[in-house]
Parts: C-alpha cells; structure tokens; sequence
C-alpha cells in the first residue's frame, strides 16, 4: 500500500519532508547564489555569511533559553534567515550591521511571535528593512566587482532611475552577474540554478514568481517611460532583488497563501507594488517593501480565495442562499 494513503486517523496524507529538511533544501538552493557572490565580492562576502548566519542561530539559542521554549535551532529555519539577510546586504557594511540584522529579525519579527509559522513578515526580509532604515548609507552602498580598487558604483537599476537611459546597460552582466549590488543578487543565472531545484524537490511552484514576474514585467512596460522595451523589461527584471525575492522569499510558506487561487493575487499585488516603488517611488529598488506589505494581506487574501467545501452554496447578501 502507497505510504501517501492509508486508512487511519488524520491527518490522512503523509509526507517524509519536515521542516528541517525543507530548510536544508532551500539552504542547498541558495549555495549557487551564495558561492557567485563570495567569487564576485571576494572573501569579505563569505565573512558576511557566517556572521549573519551565526548571529542567527545564537540570537534564537538563547531567546529560547530566556523565554523557556524547546530548542528549534535543528530545524534549520535559523541559519535560512541569516543566509538570506547575508545575502540581501552589501558586502562593504560592517559585520555588527548584519549581525544586529539577524538578531532583529529572530528576536523581533520571529521569536516574539511566536516562533516558525507565526511570523507574519518574512523574518529576513524584516531585518533587511530594519539595516535599511536604520543605516540606509552603508546598506546602499555597492561596489563594482569589476574594479581592481574596489570602487564604488551605481547599479544598472539606479542608472535607469537618474534618467541616463538604457546606454550604460549590459544586459549580458547583468544575466551573469558581473554588476554592484547585494551579495546574493546580482547572477541571475545562480538564482535561477538554485530555483530550478526547489521547483524539482517540490518546495516551491512557479504560481507565485511567475504572476510576480508577468506582473511586474507589464505594469514596468507601461508605466516605466521606455515602453515594452526589451533591454529596459530585461534590466527591470534582472536587476535589484526581484529574482530572489520572487523565488526564495516571497515563496515562504508561513507568509504567503496557500490556496492556488491566493498566489495568484499575491503575485499580482507583488508585482504592482514592486512597481509602484520602483517607478513612483524615490529608490530604484522596493522589493524587500513590496514582499512585506504583501504578507500583511495575506489573511485577506486567503478569506477571500478559499474554495468552497463540495456542496456548500455560497451565502448571498441578506441570508440568501
């Protein structure tokens, strides 16, 4: 008999992966992305990491300790954030910024409510905003992998966001990853190689990138002052944070819907917004914003998409049925 189906007490259908080895598998995803960066932005990159990451784990050791929960640090959840906040952060920032980072986003967006499945943001996405606010000149500050100095340089996103145009954008760096930026960012090629297994291992599916994705590419097409574009949708899309967000964070489980029909509008409300800040707004990044306030309508979301029970009638205005 199939170890999916057997006949017993709920829950009904069963399945080996548990949340440790789900975090091991995003852990393996995020490896291409991590090793491009720590190649791209020398070793300075792979210190970032494992300050981050350690930070993480230590941060959430002794929360539970203090507040007196049984230890989660096995299910891998901790060393994710830290990974994912290393690699959402300039490799020039100092390592107490991503440290103090990672325990913001364990203390405070994780652990204060009430640990993995309560948080209502994406734990590592709330320390990148917090790093943001809080030192927004070291955070923004990016240097050119390409330069033997090490000099600062603005990314092809803000060079669009100046108005120069599209004359200094090498679309080719920027699918390869040869730009300044954060860590993890910049290859698209690497983000892709670790997304194309967690969508093999079942992790993730494509509802919510590709609607992210598609979203963002139209709204960008029409309000971006370079119309449907092929170099500016490309630059758009690859550059910034939006590939990663799209695979690896706006994908969370706990902050994101779980019915087929709540990703699909949380995609799109991901892409308008993204959008919105990218265009409209004064910066030409807004990911790390849009994914967030996305995970605040979640619940509303979810109301509004679940399916009916077989059989069950929709209750029209006034009682009707």
């Amino acid at each position: 008999m199939s170890e999916l189906f057997n006949v017993a007490s709920s829950p009904h259908i069963r399945s080996k992966d548990t949340s440790s080895r789900i975090m091991l598998y995003v852990i393996i995803g995020l490896l291409p992305a991590s090793c491009f960066g720590i190649y791209n932005f020398g070793i300075r990159a792979l210190i970032m990491i494992i300050v981050s990451i350690a930070s993480a784990v230590i941060a959430e050791y002794i929360f539970n300790k203090i507040v007196g929960k049984k230890q989660t640090i096995n299910d891998l959840s901790a060393v994710v954030t830290g990974l994912l906040l290393a690699l959402n952060v300039s490799s020039t920032i100092p390592y107490w910024e991503v440290a103090l980072g990672s325990v913001f986003a364990i203390v405070i967006v994780k652990g204060l409510f009430g640990g993995l499945g309560q948080n209502f943001m994406n734990p590592a996405l709330g320390g990148r905003c917090f790093l943001l606010i809080s030192f927004t000149g070291s955070m923004t500050s990016f240097i050119d992998p390409q330069s033997v100095d090490g000099v600062s340089a603005a990314t092809p996103l803000a060079v669009i966001k100046s108005g120069e145009g599209l004359s200094g954008v090498n679309v080719m760096d920027m699918l390869i990853g040869r730009i300044g930026g954060t860590i993890g960012e910049t290859s698209v090629i690497a983000i892709l190689i670790g997304a194309i297994f967690l969508i093999i291992m079942g992790v993730i599916d494509l509802r919510i990138p590709a609607t992210y994705l598609i979203t963002f590419a139209i709204f960008a097409g029409l309000f971006g002052g370079y119309g449907f574009n092929w170099t500016y949708i490309t630059a758009e899309l690859c550059g910034g944070g939006i590939m990663l967000g799209a695979f690896f964070m706006a994908t969370d489980y706990v902050t994101s819907p779980i019915t087929p029909m709540g990703k699909i509008v949380f995609g799109i409300c991901l892409g308008i917004l993204t959008g919105i800040f990218r265009i409209f707004g004064a910066s030409a990044e807004g990911v790390s914003y849009a994914i967030i306030f996305s995970n605040l309508l979640v619940p509303l979301i979810e109301r509004v998409t679940v399916p009916l029970a077989f059989g069950v009638v929709k209750e029209k205005k006034g009682g009707d049925k």
